[in-house]
C-alpha cells in the first residue's frame, strides 16, 4: 500500500485561517502584527520567494513592509537598518532573507536583530531559548515540520526520529524540538557510518540535506513516518531518468518545462514507508505558515510586555 501523504498546503490553510482569526481579534484592540522583510542584492529567486511570504503575511491581514538594499551594501549599513526596526514601534518581527551578498557578514546581521523581533528563530538568544524548552521564537522549517506530525496524529513522544543533516537552520533546531516533544533523537550527517542502517532504526524519519534522492528504501524502516524537507531543482535529464519512469507525473512536467522539482527522498520510499511528504506541497506551505504564527506571537509578547511597563508607570 502507497504510504499515506501529508498534506502541508491542508495543513496550513488550517493554521492560517486560525492567524487570521487572532488577527482580527488584535485589530478589535487597535492592534495590528507588522513584519519587515530585508533583502540585498538582486536574486530573481530569492524576489519570488520573498514576495510570497509578504503577500501571505497581508493575505492574513499582517503588515508588512519591504526593504531592498543594492548588492554592494555593506554590513554596517544592513546592521544601520536592522537596529531602525528594532526600535519601530509597527514592526513586531525582522526577516532578513538569504542569501546575503559576499561582503557582508552575516552573522553580525543575525546578531543585531532584537531576539524579540527574530521570527526566523536563528538568532542564539532563541536557539538557546529552544535547547533549554523556554519559550521563545523557533525556525520556522523545525516549527512547521513538528505541526506536520502533531496535526496528523503522529506520536513523537517516545519514538525513534533520526534527522539527516546538522544544518543550524533545519537539522540542529528540528532535532532539539523532537527532544522537547520527548523523542528519542539521533543526528546523521556527512560522516555518520553506516546511514542506511541508523536511518532504518527510525519510526520518524527527517530527510534535510540537500540531496536528491538520497534517502532510498534501504534507509527506511516499513512503515516509519519520513519527513522530507529537500527541495532540489532537476535539470539534468539522466538524473531525472534515475528517479521518474517516462510515464510519470514528474518526467511529463520535465518534459514540458526543462525542470522539475524533487526531495530528498527517492520515489521508491512511497512503497515502504507509512506516512510521507511530498515535494513540493509538503513541508513548504508550513514554512511560510510558521513565519506568521512567529510575527504573531513576537507581537503578542511585545504588546504584553508594554501594557506590563504601562501599567507599571501607573501605579
Amino acid at each position: 500500500m502507497p504510504a499515506k501523504l501529508l498534506d502541508g498546503n491542508e495543513i496550513a490553510a488550517t493554521i492560517k485561517a486560525e492567524i487570521v482569526a487572532e488577527v482580527r481579534a488584535m485589530a478589535a484592540a487597535d492592534l495590528q502584527p507588522g513584519l519587515a522583510v530585508v533583502m540585498a542584492g538582486n536574486d530573481p529567486a530569492s524576489e519570488i520567494y520573498l514576495a510570497g511570504k509578504v503577500r501571505a503575511c497581508q493575505e492574513a491581514g499582517i503588515f508588512s513592509e519591504k526593504h531592498y538594499l543594492p548588492a554592494n551594501v555593506s554590513t554596517r549599513a544592513m546592521v544601520e537598518l536592522v537596529e531602525e526596526l528594532n526600535r519601530s514601534e509597527d514592526i513586531d518581527g525582522i526577516l532578513v532573507n538569504l542569501p546575503l551578498p559576499p561582503q557582508v557578514d552575516y552573522k553580525t546581521v543575525q546578531m543585531a536583530v532584537d531576539p524579540a523581533k527574530d521570527v526566523d528563530g536563528f538568532h542564539p538568544v532563541n536557539i538557546g531559548f529552544l535547547s533549554t524548552h523556554r519559550p521563545g521564537l523557533v525556525p520556522c522549517t523545525p516549527a512547521g515540520i513538528i505541526q506536520i506530525l502533531e496535526r496528523s496524529q503522529i506520536p513523537m513522544d517516545g519514538a525513534e526520529a533520526v534527522v539527516v543533516g546538522r544544518s543550524d537552520i533545519v537539522g540542529k533546531p528540528t532535532a532539539m524540538l523532537l527532544l522537547n516533544h520527548n523523542a528519542t533523537v539521533t543526528v546523521c550527517h556527512s560522516h555518520t557510518r553506516h546511514l542506511p542502517e541508523v536511518c532504518r532504526r527510525a519510526d520518524i524519519l527527517i530527510a534535510a540535506v540537500g540531496e536528491p534522492g538520497i534517502i532510498t528504501r534501504q534507509h527506511v524502516k516499513p512503515g516509519a513516518t519520513v519527513i522530507d524537507v529537500g527541495v532540489n531543482r532537476l535539470t539534468d535529464r539522466a538524473l531525472v531518468e534515475k528517479f521518474f519512469t517516462p510515464n510519470s507525473p514528474k518526467a511529463a512536467a520535465f518534459a514540458k518545462r526543462g525542470a522539475v522539482v524533487m526531495g530528498d527522498v527517492h520515489p521508491e520510499v512511497s512503497e515502504i514507508a507509512g506516512a510521507l511528504t511530498p515535494v513540493p506541497g509538503g513541508v513548504g506551505p508550513l514554512t511560510v505558515v510558521m513565519l506568521m504564527v512567529n510575527t504573531l506571537r513576537a507581537a503578542r509578547a511585545r504588546h504584553a510586555v508594554a501594557q506590563s511597563a504601562s501599567a507599571e508607570a501607573s501605579k
